[in-house]
């Protein structure tokens, strides 16, 4: 099924990646105390949903577009291949954002220890890469799509109510850190998959009964009840951190109200965002341009904010926590263009010229690993 079939999709993951600009941006400039204030509070509460949103959307369009070309896939034809190489891609982009020099000798005889505990911390993209990895597979080798979707309802619950115990046992001394840092935050990782590959599960088993509403024309009804479900669980996880209950409690991370809160607040935005859909049919918006080159712009603004190119140092360094809430607003906006535009001119021409836009992203690739091997 094509993706632009779900167009109220597309305009969550469009937003949660221009909000992600402006986090990146407040988090880099702005004054530490203003962190302090009652407003940035419920900022940051907003701000903390755009990776749950970037994750749930990573897991539905996986599955909806997981049986297109099954059966080839399960012989490990080119669909096969195609397919892992586009998981491992987001891997490896993951990696190479936290890479300490873009320098292979200054990395094997300048970094320190925890350059290296840094490089191996598991971020947004990690994440999602090994949660698609594990839908991938899952889907592969479990022939029932019924029993491969309740696998995965199980596989979500189990993840939830997991994740405090692995979030409190220190697996470095089980195993490697690069693998450790997957299933806790103890050394640095944002994102481990404990627990927020539960976004991912979540995001393709809500595809899967979404996308079975539609075919049986009931998808405003599903739409609905769902979206009831949601603020459900908005008012019991704000009703659950009101203070009533014993902070030993409440503060067990990662708490499994936590996550199901946040599901809530997505069953709400998608919501709003299907409602847009169905309102104003919606086809061409700069929304919809950021969606559908994500991961480019993801991976071109940290570049911009936080690349070395200017004598070893990155705007973030020159400019540093220095930043009011206005100028941190500007200079967000200001990214926020210049993304779109990017993502405009790059989607166009892949359009109109595919070959040569293939040919220049391997150009660029190669050009990067001799830098890298030889600088």
């Amino acid at each position: 099924m094509e993706k632009t079939r779900y167009i109220s999709v597309d305009l969550l993951r469009g937003l949660a990646i221009i909000v992600m600009i402006e986090v990146h941006v407040f988090n880099a400039f702005l004054i530490p105390d203003l962190r302090q204030t009652n407003w940035l509070g419920v900022l940051n509460f907003i701000n903390g949903l755009v990776a749950p949103a970037f994750l749930f959307v990573s897991g539905f369009a996986f599955q909806v577009s997981s049986g297109s070309k099954l059966d080839e896939m399960k012989k490990l034809g080119s669909a096969f291949w195609k397919k892992t190489g586009r998981i491992f891609q987001i891997i490896i982009i993951g990696y190479v954002l936290h890479l300490p020099s873009y320098s292979l000798t200054k990395i094997l005889t300048k970094s320190s220890p925890q350059l290296v505990e840094d490089f191996f911390a598991v971020d947004v993209l990690q994440c999602i890469g090994v949660g698609l990895l594990f839908l991938f597979l899952s889907r592969l080798l479990i022939k029932s799509e019924k029993t491969y979707n309740y696998f995965l309802i199980a596989s979500l619950f189990l993840v939830t109510f997991i994740s405090p115990f692995l979030w409190s046992v220190e697996l470095t001394n089980y195993l490697p850190l690069a693998i450790a840092n997957y299933f806790n935050q103890l050394h640095g990782s944002l994102f481990p998959i404990f627990p927020w590959s539960n976004f991912i599960f979540a995001g393709a088993v809500f595809a899967k009964y979404y996308v079975d509403a539609r075919k049986k024309n009931e998808e405003e009804k599903f739409v609905k009840r769902i979206t009831l479900w949601g603020l459900g669980l908005i008012i019991i996880g704000h009703f659950f951190y009101s203070g009533l209950f014993s902070e030993t409690f409440t503060l067990i991370m990662p708490n499994p109200v936590f996550y199901f809160q946040r599901l809530g607040y997505l069953a709400v935005v998608f919501f709003l965002c299907w409602s847009v859909d169905k309102k104003f049919t919606v086809k061409k918006s700069i929304v919809l341009d950021a969606s559908r080159e994500s991961l480019f712009i993801y991976w071109l603004h940290l570049i911009i904010i936080f690349g070395t190119f200017w004598n070893k140092k990155s705007f973030a360094m020159i400019i540093g926590t220095t930043y009011n809430a206005l100028e941190a607003s500007i200079t967000a906006l200001i990214l926020i263009t210049l993304m779109i535009l990017a993502a405009k001119l790059w989607g166009w021409a892949k359009k109109n010229y595919p070959k040569y836009s293939s040919i220049f992203v391997k150009a660029v690739v190669i050009v990067l690993l001799i830098v890298f091997f030889v600088s």
